[in-house]
Protein backbone atom coordinates (compact mmCIF):
# COMPACT_ATOMS: atom_id res chain seq x y z
CA UNK A 1 0.00 0.00 0.00
CA UNK A 2 1.60 3.40 -0.72
CA UNK A 3 2.03 5.94 1.67
CA UNK A 4 -0.70 8.50 2.36
CA UNK A 5 -0.53 11.93 1.20
CA UNK A 6 -1.28 15.33 3.33
CA UNK A 7 -1.71 18.47 1.52
CA UNK A 8 0.46 21.52 3.63
CA UNK A 9 0.10 25.04 2.80
CA UNK A 10 3.95 25.10 1.96
CA UNK A 11 6.35 22.17 2.37
CA UNK A 12 8.98 22.67 5.25
CA UNK A 13 12.30 24.10 4.72
CA UNK A 14 14.51 22.63 7.37
CA UNK A 15 14.05 18.12 7.58
CA UNK A 16 11.65 18.49 10.71
CA UNK A 17 7.70 19.25 10.45
CA UNK A 18 4.56 19.31 13.27
CA UNK A 19 1.70 18.13 11.09
CA UNK A 20 -1.58 19.77 12.64
CA UNK A 21 -4.51 21.32 12.26
CA UNK A 22 -7.03 19.23 9.81
CA UNK A 23 -4.37 17.21 8.22
CA UNK A 24 -2.85 16.69 11.52
CA UNK A 25 -5.67 15.11 12.87
CA UNK A 26 -6.95 13.16 9.93
CA UNK A 27 -3.42 11.59 10.06
CA UNK A 28 -3.10 11.08 14.02
CA UNK A 29 -6.53 10.20 15.04
CA UNK A 30 -8.39 9.24 11.55
CA UNK A 31 -5.68 6.84 10.06
CA UNK A 32 -4.27 6.42 13.38
CA UNK A 33 -0.45 6.83 11.90
CA UNK A 34 2.46 5.63 14.21
CA UNK A 35 6.09 5.86 14.65
CA UNK A 36 8.34 4.24 11.86
CA UNK A 37 5.24 4.83 8.96
CA UNK A 38 5.98 6.86 6.16
CA UNK A 39 3.76 9.75 4.77
CA UNK A 40 3.45 11.92 1.59
CA UNK A 41 3.37 16.07 2.17
CA UNK A 42 2.48 17.97 -0.81
CA UNK A 43 1.54 21.67 -1.36
CA UNK A 44 -0.72 21.73 -4.59
CA UNK A 45 1.76 23.12 -6.86
CA UNK A 46 4.13 20.30 -7.86
CA UNK A 47 6.29 19.94 -4.66
CA UNK A 48 6.36 16.82 -2.40
CA UNK A 49 8.08 15.46 0.81
CA UNK A 50 8.76 11.93 2.01
CA UNK A 51 8.55 11.99 5.64
CA UNK A 52 8.55 9.47 8.44
CA UNK A 53 6.63 9.25 11.68
CA UNK A 54 9.01 10.61 14.69
CA UNK A 55 6.17 11.31 17.10
CA UNK A 56 2.56 10.97 17.85
CA UNK A 57 0.93 13.73 20.10
CA UNK A 58 -2.82 14.57 20.07
CA UNK A 59 -3.89 15.59 16.72
CA UNK A 60 -0.60 16.28 15.46
CA UNK A 61 2.60 13.95 14.11
CA UNK A 62 6.28 15.04 14.32
CA UNK A 63 7.83 14.35 10.96
CA UNK A 64 11.29 13.71 9.70
CA UNK A 65 11.82 14.51 6.05
CA UNK A 66 13.53 12.17 4.03
CA UNK A 67 13.16 13.07 0.54
CA UNK A 68 12.13 15.65 -1.59
CA UNK A 69 10.39 15.83 -5.22
CA UNK A 70 8.67 18.47 -7.54
CA UNK A 71 6.09 16.87 -10.45
CA UNK A 72 6.28 19.47 -13.03
CA UNK A 73 3.01 21.20 -14.22
CA UNK A 74 1.13 18.55 -16.95
CA UNK A 75 1.05 20.01 -20.89
CA UNK A 76 -1.08 20.15 -22.69
CA UNK A 77 -3.39 20.51 -19.62
CA UNK A 78 -6.47 19.10 -19.72
CA UNK A 79 -10.04 21.68 -19.00
CA UNK A 80 -13.19 20.11 -18.42
CA UNK A 81 -15.77 22.49 -18.89
CA UNK A 82 -18.34 20.81 -16.86
CA UNK A 83 -22.44 21.15 -16.80
CA UNK A 84 -23.98 21.99 -13.69
CA UNK A 85 -26.38 18.78 -12.55
CA UNK A 86 -28.99 18.27 -10.04
CA UNK A 87 -27.97 16.81 -6.47
CA UNK A 88 -24.38 15.78 -5.87
CA UNK A 89 -23.73 14.51 -9.62
CA UNK A 90 -21.33 17.29 -10.20
CA UNK A 91 -19.37 16.31 -7.37
CA UNK A 92 -19.40 12.89 -8.46
CA UNK A 93 -18.04 14.21 -11.65
CA UNK A 94 -15.64 16.38 -9.76
CA UNK A 95 -14.08 13.44 -7.52
CA UNK A 96 -13.93 11.15 -10.47
CA UNK A 97 -12.04 13.23 -13.09
CA UNK A 98 -9.76 14.75 -10.34
CA UNK A 99 -8.40 10.85 -9.94
CA UNK A 100 -8.34 10.63 -13.38
CA UNK A 101 -6.23 13.40 -13.90
CA UNK A 102 -8.17 16.68 -14.74
CA UNK A 103 -6.16 19.90 -14.84
CA UNK A 104 -8.74 22.68 -14.44
CA UNK A 105 -12.95 22.23 -13.63
CA UNK A 106 -14.98 24.96 -15.09
CA UNK A 107 -18.63 24.91 -13.51
CA UNK A 108 -21.04 25.93 -16.46
CA UNK A 109 -24.46 26.95 -16.55
CA UNK A 110 -25.86 25.53 -19.46
CA UNK A 111 -29.30 26.35 -20.95
CA UNK A 112 -30.47 22.90 -19.73
CA UNK A 113 -29.04 22.83 -16.40
CA UNK A 114 -31.80 22.33 -14.01
CA UNK A 115 -29.96 23.67 -11.34
CA UNK A 116 -28.63 27.40 -11.49
CA UNK A 117 -25.96 28.54 -9.04
CA UNK A 118 -26.55 32.40 -8.11
CA UNK A 119 -25.45 33.97 -5.23
CA UNK A 120 -23.99 32.80 -1.91
CA UNK A 121 -25.71 29.18 -3.28
CA UNK A 122 -23.48 29.43 -5.97
CA UNK A 123 -20.84 30.14 -4.12
CA UNK A 124 -21.07 27.26 -1.29
CA UNK A 125 -21.77 24.67 -4.25
CA UNK A 126 -18.11 25.90 -5.86
CA UNK A 127 -16.71 25.07 -2.38
CA UNK A 128 -18.13 22.18 -2.13
CA UNK A 129 -16.54 21.22 -5.85
CA UNK A 130 -13.38 22.76 -4.52
CA UNK A 131 -13.65 20.58 -1.06
CA UNK A 132 -14.07 17.37 -3.51
CA UNK A 133 -11.33 17.87 -5.65
CA UNK A 134 -8.96 18.21 -2.27
CA UNK A 135 -9.97 15.20 -1.17
CA UNK A 136 -9.74 13.32 -4.15
CA UNK A 137 -6.37 14.35 -5.14
CA UNK A 138 -4.98 13.01 -1.99
CA UNK A 139 -7.30 9.91 -2.50
CA UNK A 140 -4.75 9.71 -6.05
CA UNK A 141 -1.83 11.02 -4.39
CA UNK A 142 -1.55 14.05 -6.62
CA UNK A 143 1.28 16.20 -6.44
CA UNK A 144 -0.96 19.15 -8.45
CA UNK A 145 -4.48 20.12 -7.03
CA UNK A 146 -6.71 20.60 -10.06
CA UNK A 147 -8.04 24.33 -10.12
CA UNK A 148 -12.11 25.11 -10.15
CA UNK A 149 -12.70 28.00 -12.16
CA UNK A 150 -13.02 31.21 -9.74
CA UNK A 151 -16.45 32.15 -11.21
CA UNK A 152 -19.59 29.71 -9.65
CA UNK A 153 -20.44 29.43 -12.61
CA UNK A 154 -19.56 30.49 -16.24
CA UNK A 155 -22.17 31.30 -18.74
CA UNK A 156 -21.94 29.73 -22.45
CA UNK A 157 -20.19 33.52 -23.56
CA UNK A 158 -17.19 32.70 -21.33
CA UNK A 159 -16.86 29.28 -22.31
CA UNK A 160 -16.55 30.20 -25.80
CA UNK A 161 -14.07 32.52 -25.32
CA UNK A 162 -12.08 29.44 -23.33
CA UNK A 163 -12.47 27.67 -26.36
CA UNK A 164 -11.39 30.17 -28.79
CA UNK A 165 -8.40 30.88 -26.52
CA UNK A 166 -7.37 26.79 -26.40
CA UNK A 167 -5.42 24.69 -28.27
CA UNK A 168 -8.26 22.43 -29.06
CA UNK A 169 -11.85 22.70 -27.96
CA UNK A 170 -14.25 19.28 -27.99
CA UNK A 171 -17.64 19.45 -27.28
CA UNK A 172 -18.97 15.69 -26.57
CA UNK A 173 -22.02 15.74 -28.15
CA UNK A 174 -23.84 12.20 -29.23
CA UNK A 175 -24.93 13.33 -33.14
CA UNK A 176 -21.20 13.91 -33.38
CA UNK A 177 -19.79 11.32 -36.51
CA UNK A 178 -16.23 12.48 -35.52
CA UNK A 179 -14.75 10.57 -32.51
CA UNK A 180 -12.51 11.37 -29.89
CA UNK A 181 -10.10 8.25 -30.15
CA UNK A 182 -9.16 9.78 -33.31
CA UNK A 183 -9.19 13.57 -32.97
CA UNK A 184 -5.90 15.84 -33.56
CA UNK A 185 -4.41 16.47 -30.11
CA UNK A 186 -2.15 19.52 -30.00
CA UNK A 187 1.52 18.99 -27.99
CA UNK A 188 0.80 21.90 -25.79
CA UNK A 189 -1.72 24.20 -24.24
CA UNK A 190 -5.22 23.68 -22.98
CA UNK A 191 -7.44 21.03 -24.37
CA UNK A 192 -10.88 22.49 -23.34
CA UNK A 193 -13.78 19.46 -23.07
CA UNK A 194 -17.33 20.75 -22.70
CA UNK A 195 -19.63 18.10 -21.15
CA UNK A 196 -23.23 18.84 -21.06
CA UNK A 197 -25.63 18.86 -18.05
CA UNK A 198 -28.32 16.39 -17.65
CA UNK A 199 -30.48 17.46 -20.81
CA UNK A 200 -27.69 17.79 -23.19
CA UNK A 201 -25.66 20.48 -25.20
CA UNK A 202 -28.65 23.22 -27.01
CA UNK A 203 -28.24 23.53 -29.95
CA UNK A 204 -28.00 27.37 -29.59
CA UNK A 205 -24.78 26.15 -27.17
CA UNK A 206 -23.17 23.59 -29.90
CA UNK A 207 -23.37 26.60 -32.84
CA UNK A 208 -21.56 29.00 -30.37
CA UNK A 209 -18.74 26.66 -29.13
CA UNK A 210 -18.37 25.64 -32.69
CA UNK A 211 -17.92 29.35 -33.78
CA UNK A 212 -15.09 29.61 -31.07
CA UNK A 213 -13.52 26.24 -32.82
CA UNK A 214 -14.74 23.11 -31.10
CA UNK A 215 -15.39 20.51 -32.81
CA UNK A 216 -18.32 17.94 -31.59
CA UNK A 217 -16.93 14.51 -30.70
CA UNK A 218 -18.72 11.35 -29.61
CA UNK A 219 -17.27 8.77 -27.48
CA UNK A 220 -18.92 5.49 -29.05
CA UNK A 221 -22.54 4.40 -29.49
CA UNK A 222 -24.16 4.90 -25.78
CA UNK A 223 -25.15 8.00 -24.57
CA UNK A 224 -23.15 8.30 -20.93
CA UNK A 225 -24.07 10.40 -17.93
CA UNK A 226 -23.00 13.66 -17.20
CA UNK A 227 -21.63 12.19 -14.49
CA UNK A 228 -19.33 9.64 -16.54
CA UNK A 229 -19.17 11.36 -19.49
CA UNK A 230 -16.12 13.49 -18.57
CA UNK A 231 -14.16 10.89 -16.65
CA UNK A 232 -14.67 8.43 -19.80
CA UNK A 233 -13.04 11.08 -22.13
CA UNK A 234 -10.11 11.87 -19.58
CA UNK A 235 -9.55 8.59 -20.00
CA UNK A 236 -9.17 8.40 -23.77
CA UNK A 237 -7.12 12.02 -23.68
CA UNK A 238 -4.68 10.76 -20.59
CA UNK A 239 -3.70 7.15 -22.53
CA UNK A 240 -3.32 9.33 -25.78
CA UNK A 241 -1.26 11.80 -24.46
CA UNK A 242 0.84 9.74 -22.72
CA UNK A 243 -0.19 10.29 -19.43
CA UNK A 244 -1.28 6.75 -19.11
Amino acid sequence: MSAPLFLVDALPPGNRHTLDGAEGHHAATVQRLRVGENLLLADGRGGTATAVVAAVGRGTLELEITDRGYAEPADPRLVVVQGIAKGDRGELAVQAMTETGVDEVVPWAAARSVVQWRGERGARAREKWVATAREAAKQARRAWLPTIAGEPDASTTRVSRRLAAAAAGFVLHEAATDRLTRAELPPAGDIVLVVGPEGGVAESELAAFAAAGARPVRLGGDVLRTSTAGVAALAVLSARLGRW
